[in-house]
Protein backbone atom coordinates (compact mmCIF):
# COMPACT_ATOMS: atom_id res chain seq x y z
CA UNK A 1 0.00 0.00 0.00
CA UNK A 2 1.20 3.24 -0.97
CA UNK A 3 2.29 5.49 1.91
CA UNK A 4 0.29 8.46 2.73
CA UNK A 5 3.22 10.85 3.19
CA UNK A 6 4.91 12.85 0.43
CA UNK A 7 7.72 10.44 0.52
CA UNK A 8 7.88 7.01 0.76
CA UNK A 9 11.04 6.02 1.57
CA UNK A 10 13.57 7.84 4.17
CA UNK A 11 17.04 7.37 2.98
CA UNK A 12 19.28 8.72 6.45
CA UNK A 13 23.05 8.58 6.58
CA UNK A 14 24.63 7.74 9.99
CA UNK A 15 27.34 9.96 11.38
CA UNK A 16 26.88 13.25 11.46
CA UNK A 17 23.14 13.06 10.42
CA UNK A 18 20.99 10.51 12.14
CA UNK A 19 23.63 9.56 15.11
CA UNK A 20 24.07 12.03 17.77
CA UNK A 21 28.63 12.26 18.36
CA UNK A 22 28.09 9.94 21.13
CA UNK A 23 26.79 7.10 18.51
CA UNK A 24 23.33 7.03 19.82
CA UNK A 25 19.68 8.06 18.53
CA UNK A 26 17.79 10.49 20.31
CA UNK A 27 14.45 9.72 21.71
CA UNK A 28 12.91 12.47 19.56
CA UNK A 29 14.68 10.96 16.34
CA UNK A 30 13.34 7.57 17.47
CA UNK A 31 9.61 8.41 17.87
CA UNK A 32 9.46 10.54 14.26
CA UNK A 33 10.67 7.56 12.60
CA UNK A 34 8.87 4.98 13.90
CA UNK A 35 5.71 7.32 13.22
CA UNK A 36 6.71 7.75 9.81
CA UNK A 37 6.75 3.70 9.51
CA UNK A 38 3.73 3.63 11.13
CA UNK A 39 2.46 5.95 8.50
CA UNK A 40 3.52 3.35 5.44
CA UNK A 41 6.89 4.87 4.73
CA UNK A 42 10.32 2.69 4.85
CA UNK A 43 13.50 3.61 6.55
CA UNK A 44 16.65 2.64 4.85
CA UNK A 45 20.21 3.48 6.51
CA UNK A 46 22.63 4.61 3.51
CA UNK A 47 25.86 5.03 5.47
CA UNK A 48 29.81 4.28 4.46
CA UNK A 49 30.20 1.91 7.83
CA UNK A 50 30.50 -1.24 6.49
CA UNK A 51 27.73 -4.17 7.21
CA UNK A 52 30.11 -5.12 10.35
CA UNK A 53 30.98 -1.83 11.76
CA UNK A 54 27.30 -1.06 11.33
CA UNK A 55 25.19 -4.05 12.97
CA UNK A 56 25.64 -3.51 16.23
CA UNK A 57 23.86 -0.11 15.53
CA UNK A 58 20.88 -1.80 13.62
CA UNK A 59 20.30 -3.81 16.19
CA UNK A 60 19.72 -1.54 19.03
CA UNK A 61 17.78 0.04 16.83
CA UNK A 62 15.41 -2.66 15.93
CA UNK A 63 16.55 -1.91 12.16
CA UNK A 64 15.78 -5.28 10.86
CA UNK A 65 15.18 -4.41 6.91
CA UNK A 66 17.77 -3.82 3.94
CA UNK A 67 20.27 -1.44 4.52
CA UNK A 68 22.96 0.70 2.17
CA UNK A 69 26.72 0.50 3.73
CA UNK A 70 30.18 0.68 2.77
CA UNK A 71 29.59 3.74 0.60
CA UNK A 72 27.00 1.97 -1.61
CA UNK A 73 28.97 -1.26 -2.55
CA UNK A 74 26.98 -3.20 0.33
CA UNK A 75 23.50 -4.05 0.23
CA UNK A 76 22.67 -5.55 3.58
CA UNK A 77 19.76 -7.51 4.96
CA UNK A 78 19.89 -6.55 8.82
CA UNK A 79 17.35 -9.22 9.63
CA UNK A 80 19.23 -12.07 7.93
CA UNK A 81 22.68 -10.94 9.05
CA UNK A 82 23.29 -11.63 5.07
CA UNK A 83 25.13 -10.10 2.59
CA UNK A 84 22.02 -9.55 -0.71
CA UNK A 85 24.76 -7.38 -3.02
CA UNK A 86 28.22 -6.60 -2.85
CA UNK A 87 31.28 -4.93 -4.85
CA UNK A 88 34.75 -5.40 -4.43
CA UNK A 89 37.32 -2.97 -5.00
CA UNK A 90 39.93 -4.94 -6.83
CA UNK A 91 43.16 -4.97 -4.46
CA UNK A 92 45.79 -4.65 -6.86
CA UNK A 93 44.09 -1.47 -8.86
CA UNK A 94 43.64 -0.05 -4.82
CA UNK A 95 47.48 -0.50 -4.68
CA UNK A 96 48.14 0.85 -7.81
CA UNK A 97 46.04 3.77 -6.80
CA UNK A 98 47.83 4.17 -3.47
CA UNK A 99 51.04 4.62 -5.20
CA UNK A 100 49.96 7.00 -7.58
CA UNK A 101 48.60 9.38 -4.43
CA UNK A 102 51.69 8.94 -2.52
CA UNK A 103 53.68 9.78 -5.87
CA UNK A 104 51.72 13.32 -5.58
CA UNK A 105 51.40 13.85 -1.72
CA UNK A 106 53.86 11.56 -0.09
CA UNK A 107 53.26 8.92 2.53
CA UNK A 108 49.39 8.39 3.32
CA UNK A 109 48.25 6.27 5.91
CA UNK A 110 45.88 3.73 5.03
CA UNK A 111 43.35 1.18 6.29
CA UNK A 112 40.48 -1.44 4.71
CA UNK A 113 36.85 -2.27 5.66
CA UNK A 114 37.13 -5.99 4.50
CA UNK A 115 34.19 -7.39 2.31
CA UNK A 116 31.47 -9.64 3.55
CA UNK A 117 29.04 -9.59 7.18
CA UNK A 118 32.31 -11.02 9.18
CA UNK A 119 34.79 -8.21 7.57
CA UNK A 120 37.27 -6.62 9.38
CA UNK A 121 39.17 -2.97 9.49
CA UNK A 122 42.45 -3.24 9.25
CA UNK A 123 44.84 -0.48 9.70
CA UNK A 124 48.54 -0.33 8.89
CA UNK A 125 51.39 1.74 11.18
CA UNK A 126 50.18 5.20 11.30
CA UNK A 127 47.05 5.54 10.70
CA UNK A 128 45.10 6.19 13.15
CA UNK A 129 40.80 6.11 13.50
CA UNK A 130 39.05 8.88 13.50
CA UNK A 131 36.13 7.06 14.84
CA UNK A 132 37.72 6.01 17.93
CA UNK A 133 34.48 4.09 19.02
CA UNK A 134 34.94 1.75 15.57
CA UNK A 135 36.87 -1.73 16.22
CA UNK A 136 39.57 -1.75 14.14
CA UNK A 137 42.57 -4.47 14.02
CA UNK A 138 46.19 -3.05 12.96
CA UNK A 139 48.44 -5.01 10.89
CA UNK A 140 52.61 -5.15 10.55
CA UNK A 141 52.84 -3.88 7.13
CA UNK A 142 50.76 -2.50 4.36
CA UNK A 143 50.94 -5.87 2.67
CA UNK A 144 48.68 -7.59 4.84
CA UNK A 145 46.06 -5.08 4.10
CA UNK A 146 45.67 -6.76 0.67
CA UNK A 147 45.38 -10.53 1.61
CA UNK A 148 41.32 -11.10 1.52
CA UNK A 149 38.67 -9.57 -0.31
CA UNK A 150 38.15 -5.69 0.44
CA UNK A 151 35.11 -2.91 0.16
CA UNK A 152 37.21 0.02 0.17
CA UNK A 153 40.38 1.28 1.04
CA UNK A 154 40.70 4.73 4.02
CA UNK A 155 43.44 7.32 3.51
CA UNK A 156 44.78 9.79 6.11
CA UNK A 157 47.61 12.27 5.17
CA UNK A 158 49.46 13.42 8.34
CA UNK A 159 49.30 17.17 7.31
CA UNK A 160 46.83 17.61 4.76
CA UNK A 161 43.71 18.66 4.75
CA UNK A 162 40.84 16.04 4.37
CA UNK A 163 39.33 18.18 0.72
CA UNK A 164 43.24 19.09 -0.48
CA UNK A 165 44.20 15.17 0.08
CA UNK A 166 40.86 13.96 -1.83
CA UNK A 167 41.08 16.69 -4.60
CA UNK A 168 44.51 15.50 -5.36
CA UNK A 169 43.30 11.96 -5.04
CA UNK A 170 40.74 11.98 -7.22
CA UNK A 171 43.28 13.53 -9.91
CA UNK A 172 45.55 10.93 -9.30
CA UNK A 173 43.88 7.70 -9.36
CA UNK A 174 41.44 8.81 -12.51
CA UNK A 175 39.25 5.41 -13.33
CA UNK A 176 41.26 2.93 -10.89
CA UNK A 177 38.94 3.99 -8.08
CA UNK A 178 36.25 6.66 -6.95
CA UNK A 179 37.14 8.89 -4.35
CA UNK A 180 35.07 10.54 -1.60
CA UNK A 181 35.35 12.18 1.92
CA UNK A 182 32.46 10.86 4.42
CA UNK A 183 33.83 12.66 7.26
CA UNK A 184 36.66 14.16 8.98
CA UNK A 185 39.63 12.28 8.62
CA UNK A 186 37.78 9.95 6.58
CA UNK A 187 38.76 10.18 2.23
CA UNK A 188 37.97 6.86 0.90
CA UNK A 189 39.13 4.78 -1.97
CA UNK A 190 36.15 2.51 -3.63
CA UNK A 191 34.83 0.44 -6.73
CA UNK A 192 34.75 3.16 -9.98
CA UNK A 193 31.17 3.95 -10.27
CA UNK A 194 29.96 3.20 -6.95
CA UNK A 195 28.12 5.58 -4.59
CA UNK A 196 25.54 5.79 -2.27
CA UNK A 197 23.24 6.69 -5.54
CA UNK A 198 24.07 3.38 -6.68
CA UNK A 199 23.36 1.00 -3.74
CA UNK A 200 20.34 3.47 -3.14
CA UNK A 201 18.60 3.19 -6.12
CA UNK A 202 19.38 -0.79 -6.13
CA UNK A 203 17.89 -0.90 -2.76
CA UNK A 204 14.45 0.99 -3.80
CA UNK A 205 13.54 -1.18 -6.96
CA UNK A 206 13.63 -4.01 -4.65
CA UNK A 207 11.42 -2.22 -2.24
CA UNK A 208 9.28 -1.51 -5.22
CA UNK A 209 9.89 2.28 -4.93
CA UNK A 210 11.35 5.25 -7.00
CA UNK A 211 14.14 7.98 -6.73
CA UNK A 212 10.41 10.08 -7.03
CA UNK A 213 9.02 8.45 -3.43
CA UNK A 214 12.34 9.70 -1.72
CA UNK A 215 13.70 12.13 0.46
CA UNK A 216 17.38 11.58 1.64
CA UNK A 217 19.25 12.92 4.65
CA UNK A 218 23.05 14.09 4.93
CA UNK A 219 25.87 15.51 5.76
CA UNK A 220 29.16 14.91 4.05
CA UNK A 221 30.52 15.15 0.33
CA UNK A 222 29.41 11.09 0.06
CA UNK A 223 25.82 12.11 0.45
CA UNK A 224 25.77 14.16 -2.72
CA UNK A 225 25.52 11.56 -5.07
CA UNK A 226 22.49 9.98 -2.99
CA UNK A 227 21.26 14.08 -2.82
CA UNK A 228 21.02 14.39 -6.76
CA UNK A 229 19.41 11.33 -7.00
CA UNK A 230 16.63 11.50 -4.45
CA UNK A 231 13.86 13.50 -5.37
CA UNK A 232 14.72 15.78 -1.84
CA UNK A 233 17.93 15.96 -0.10
CA UNK A 234 17.94 17.35 3.68
CA UNK A 235 21.68 18.84 4.27
CA UNK A 236 22.26 18.82 8.06
CA UNK A 237 23.05 22.70 9.89
CA UNK A 238 26.37 20.82 10.83
CA UNK A 239 26.97 19.40 6.60
CA UNK A 240 30.09 19.85 4.56
CA UNK A 241 29.63 23.06 2.25
CA UNK A 242 29.66 21.37 -0.55
CA UNK A 243 26.93 18.84 0.22
CA UNK A 244 25.06 22.30 1.39
CA UNK A 245 25.30 23.43 -1.90
CA UNK A 246 23.24 20.71 -3.37
CA UNK A 247 20.68 20.07 -0.98
CA UNK A 248 17.25 21.47 -1.71
CA UNK A 249 16.43 22.07 2.09
CA UNK A 250 18.82 22.76 5.09
CA UNK A 251 17.55 21.22 8.50
CA UNK A 252 19.23 21.54 12.21
CA UNK A 253 22.02 19.52 13.12
CA UNK A 254 22.50 16.15 13.86
CA UNK A 255 22.78 16.91 17.93
CA UNK A 256 19.31 19.00 17.68
CA UNK A 257 17.45 16.57 15.80
CA UNK A 258 17.12 17.79 12.58
CA UNK A 259 15.74 14.51 10.88
CA UNK A 260 13.09 14.73 12.85
CA UNK A 261 12.08 18.40 12.52
CA UNK A 262 11.45 17.60 8.99
CA UNK A 263 9.62 14.19 9.32
CA UNK A 264 7.54 15.72 12.45
CA UNK A 265 6.34 18.46 9.26
CA UNK A 266 5.74 16.07 6.71
CA UNK A 267 3.81 13.86 9.27
CA UNK A 268 1.57 16.97 9.90
CA UNK A 269 1.33 18.48 6.77
CA UNK A 270 1.15 15.34 4.84
CA UNK A 271 3.31 17.53 1.99
CA UNK A 272 6.23 17.67 -0.15
CA UNK A 273 8.67 19.91 1.20
CA UNK A 274 9.73 23.12 -0.20
CA UNK A 275 13.49 24.20 -0.83
CA UNK A 276 12.79 27.28 0.97
CA UNK A 277 11.57 25.80 4.27
CA UNK A 278 13.81 25.84 7.38
CA UNK A 279 12.93 24.87 10.35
Amino acid sequence: MAAPLAYALIATDLDGTLLRGDDTVSDRSRRALAAVSEAGARHLVVTGRPAPRVRPLLDELGYAGLAVCGQGAQLYDAGANRMEWSVKLDRELAEAALGKIEAEVGQVYAAVDQDGVHGLTLIEPGYEMPHPTLPAMRVPKRDVLWEEPISKVLLRHPLLPDDELAAVARDAVGSLASVTMSGPGTVELQPCGVTKATGLALAAERLGLTAADTIAFGDMPNDIPMFLWAAHGVAMANAHGELKAVADELTLSNEDDGIAVVLDRLLLGGRRTDPKDTP
